[in-house]
């Protein structure tokens, strides 16, 4: 889950014991637990607040839980766009009151709570969610654990890339519309483009190559090791001539009418267009998949497919992990639902269902054959857990959500509103350097 990371979804659900949603406001002040959690007829009460697609709500893992756990009752609410959940979050967690006992960080955040909240978050060392840290591939939990060795998140998936696309809209475009023939058109970002000026050549009318130069943006910088941060912590926004290169290619992308000129997440053009073919292609880590399904619906099956990155490259972009607010009344049972929530088959069933990649080594293991129908019968297990073993571990800095939107928002200035290049860029890394000084 963006990343985004940003991921989606459109309702907030609260589920009950016998599987039947609230209302977002309750039907009485009595129906209704605090966002802190509580009792409800003698059960305990865990609140469970995301951002986008977790997938433990389309997986029924909620509803299995409480069948299991007859005396817990979850209620869950998602917010859609990562970028409003987390102010919200900030407010609530300084306040001291309004967290729930178990909320998603995305990995663009968790060097800022690891670094600086570290006394707003509960140490998992001490709970039942302990003996699951190693669990994780090394940097997943690496990026979680303070200086000190505190604990504060357990990773729930990673986000390792390929490119999802229209293979009919390809098709009609007249380029190769088969994973394998694509890959072997795509060994540079550059090839990439130079598709992209193909395709427009001869697109069906009302339909661009990609959807944001955003987009483009950071499935490149997905592959490096060095992002906004270097190894010291130091923020590198101005010096790292690979973000340079990546938002110049990205720009041109939008510039030459590649793009759709949408805001990912953001703008409903963007959500309609994964159905009505307002775009062709987009950068996909491996979340993006359950994205597609909610968005394109039962109409898209088989319209889209999956290839690797351009060079077979290895990235990731995104990925989130569980945490507790230090402020939570119902520490050791949140712990529990955590441990259970990110355990290898549940994992396994979240990414089978919605598409979001383990960042559980054994759930990694048993995920390598899935295959989707939905996307032509797609290897998707294979191409994920291949992108993944390529991908650089990235270094991680406490700036990094605020430099990645940021830069986006930079180039949708590009897109929409026609801003040189150079200029978007020198605006960009002014907003960053002013919000972090």
């Amino acid at each position: 889950m963006d990343t985004r990371r940003t991921r989606t979804a459109s309702v907030v659900a609260a589920l009950t014991a016998g599987a039947l949603a609230l209302s977002a406001c309750g039907d009485s002040a009595s129906d209704e637990p605090d966002a802190a959690g509580g009792s409800t007829d003698g059960k305990t009460t865990i609140t469970v607040a995301l951002f986008g697609t977790f997938g433990y709500e389309e997986s029924g893992l909620f509803e299995q839980y409480m069948e299991e756990n007859p005396d817990i009752l979850i209620q869950y609410e998602s917010t859609q766009g990562e970028d409003k959940y987390w102010p919200a979050l900030q407010t609530k967690l300084n306040s001291g009151s309004g967290t729930a006992d178990i909320q998603g960080i995305e990995v663009a955040r968790i060097s800022e709570v690891t670094a600086n909240q570290a006394d707003l978050w509960t140490d998992l060392r001490d709970t039942p969610a302990g003996e699951r840290v190693e669990d994780y591939v090394d940097w997943k939990a690496n990026a979680a654990t303070t200086a000190d060795g505190k604990v504060l998140g357990l990773g729930t998936d990673i986000g390792p890339m390929a490119l999802c696309y229209r293979s009919d809209l390809f098709e009609e475009a007249g380029l190769p519309s088969e994973p394998d023939e694509l890959a072997a058109r795509l060994g540079s970002w550059e090839d990439f483009i130079t598709l992209g000026e193909e395709f427009q050549a001869g697109a069906p009318e009302g339909t661009a190559f990609h959807d944001s130069a955003g987009g483009l943006y950071n499935a490149i910088v997905s592959t490096e090791e060095q992002i906004y941060h270097d190894e010291s912590g130091e923020l590198v926004l101005e010096s790292n001539q690979a973000l340079r290169d990546a938002f110049d290619l990205a720009a041109r992308a939008g510039q030459s009418g590649l793009t759709a000129k949408l805001e990912q997440f953001v703008d409903p053009s963007w959500d309609g267009g994964f159905g009505s073919g307002t775009f062709a292609s987009i950068a996909c880590p491996s979340w993006m998949i359950g994205y597609i399904k909610g968005k394109a619906g039962d109409a898209g099956s088989g319209q889209w497919n999956i290839t690797t990155l351009p060079g077979g490259q290895g990235g990731n972009w995104g990925g989130a992990y569980l945490a507790i607010p230090e402020a939570s009344e119902n520490k050791e049972e949140a712990a529990e639902l955590i441990a259970w929530l990110t355990d290898a088959e549940q994992q396994a069933a979240v990414f089978s269902n919605v598409g979001n990649f383990p960042s559980n080594t054994g759930a990694i293991e048993l995920v390598g054959d899935t295959t989707d129908e939905y996307f032509n019968g797609a290897p998707i297990g294979q191409v994920f857990t291949t992108s993944a073993q390529n991908a650089p571990t990235q270094i991680l800095g406490p700036y990094d959500g605020v430099a990645k939107n940021a830069m986006v928002q930079a180039l949708l200035s590009v897109e929409v509103n026609g801003v040189d290049p150079a200029d978007a860029w020198e605006t960009g890394v002014s907003q960053v350097l002013n919000q972090v000084r």
